[in-house]
């Protein structure tokens, strides 16, 4: 292929470069075009606009492939581990046998949070949503540790920043998860990895022991590195937007959490045991409701089939599937509803309709009965979602620094007035 592209607008020719990826994908340079032409391009959603080019994740939709820094997502969910995964994601590599060991310990020192952070969350009625909670308690962080703000700050200084978001994170998500139900807050348990401390501090109760089932532990570690990062999508696009202001990490991370919020993005999970939940109080009919998903006249559709950017299949959701299996056998769990979505799982991977059209069960799918098993609540699994997300954000964030990426300024088409006269109001 030409190395350049021909625009004619007006009888004027315009050259633009085309610049290839790593993984031959063509992109069509138009970073000069308005100023050599006068002209912008139309792209609602950004659909077909590359806004940045990263060596973090390649997504090859058409194909079903997911891969972190080069590596396969199939491969580092069943040889790693979700504290490797960030490194990897945000460092540009494995870590060395001592890179790990430090770390990890060093996340460990800094799980606890600043005791003022409980008086914010205290200020939180039962009934807030933790999405809003987190969010909240993340921003929060520029006050206690105002040196963040400093955009020049040196790269201990901003690794120092990377290291207390992740190692209080699962802290913050636990607390939200704690505050609504109006129970006190636990504290980390740093002799658990980082999953299983998590989960302690979400179900533990002083008046019982509470031990974490390390098959439980284990499927959130893998839940976590399959959500870990997933190319320029909303919440990524909004971190490095509020990033490219110079706003602090911070500030960047809790845009990301309220832009992963919106049940568009990050609410398909919840989204699969509300249509669970309402399947059930029919009567729980799956082979009525498979009826009506391909009935084209029906509103009626099934969430967590199949992928707006997967067309083939979602690589994540083979590995997140025996995870389920083995969370749902460990446990012996009895839900009707968990039932109901085996036999919806059952019958699309063995209906024609579904698959010709390639509607597989997504990493969605998965989760969602895994967060249900676990007795997480529905508005928790997004903050679930933003816990393993984190990394990636911050991987987004670091590389968008670094490059010295300008502002983001999306242009626009105006389609409103003309220029007219003001007109006073006892005149109108």
């Amino acid at each position: 292929m030409s190395n350049t592209a021909e625009i004619n607008v007006g009888g004027k020719a315009i050259e633009l470069p085309v610049i290839e990826g790593s993984e031959n994908e063509q992109a069509i340079d138009i970073s000069k075009l308005r100023g050599q032409s006068g002209i912008i391009t139309i792209d609602p959603g950004f659909k077909n606009t590359g806004s940045t080019t990263s060596a973090i994740t390649f997504l090859d939709g058409e194909k079903g492939i997911l891969r972190y820094r080069g590596y396969s997502i199939e491969e580092l969910a069943e040889k790693s581990n979700f504290l490797e995964v960030s490194y990897l994601l945000i460092y540009g590599h494995l870590p060395s046998n001592e890179e790990y060991n430090n770390f990890v310990e060093t996340i460990t020192k800094h799980t606890l949070v600043h005791e003022d952070v409980k008086k914010i969350l205290e200020g939180f009625p039962s009934a807030a949503h933790p999405m809003g909670v987190l969010s909240s308690l993340v921003c929060a962080q520029t006050a206690f540790y105002p040196e963040s703000l400093d955009p020049n700050r040196s790269s201990d200084e901003v690794d120092l920043s990377i290291i207390r978001l992740i190692a209080k994170m699962p802290t913050f998500a636990a607390w939200s998860y704690k505050n609504q139900i109006g129970h006190p807050v636990n504290y980390p348990d740093n002799k658990q990895s980082y999953a299983a401390n998590f989960l302690k501090m979400m179900f533990a109760n002083p008046a019982e022991d509470y031990e974490v089932d390390p098959v439980v532990a284990d499927a959130l570690d893998k839940l976590l590195i399959l959500h870990a990062d997933h190319e320029q999508n909303c919440s990524t696009s909004t971190v490095r937007v509020v990033g490219s202001s110079h706003a602090s990490m911070y500030a960047s991370i809790s845009a990301g959490i309220n832009a992963l919020w919106g049940p568009l993005h990050g609410g398909a999970n919840q989204a699969v045991i509300e249509m669970l939940e309402n399947i059930k109080a029919d009567g729980g009919d799956t082979k009525k409701w498979m009826a009506k998903a391909k009935d084209k006249d029906d509103p009626f559709r099934l969430m967590g089939f199949g992928h707006r950017v997967y067309k083939n299949f979602d690589p994540r959701a083979k590995i997140i599937k025996k995870a389920a299996d083995d969370v749902l056998t460990k446990l012996g769990v009895s839900d009707p509803v968990l039932d109901i979505a085996k036999g919806l799982e059952e019958e699309a991977l063995n209906d024609p309709y579904f698959v010709e059209r390639k509607l597989y069960p997504n990493v969605d799918f998965y989760s969602g009965i895994i967060y249900r098993a676990l007795g997480i609540p529905t508005d928790m699994f997004t903050v679930m979602f933003a816990m393993g997300r984190l990394p990636g954000w911050i991987a987004q964030w670091k590389e968008m620094r670094e490059n010295k990426e300008p502002i983001g300024r999306p242009r626009q088409v105006y389609t409103g007035s003309k220029e007219r006269s003001y007109v006073s109001m006892s005149e109108r």
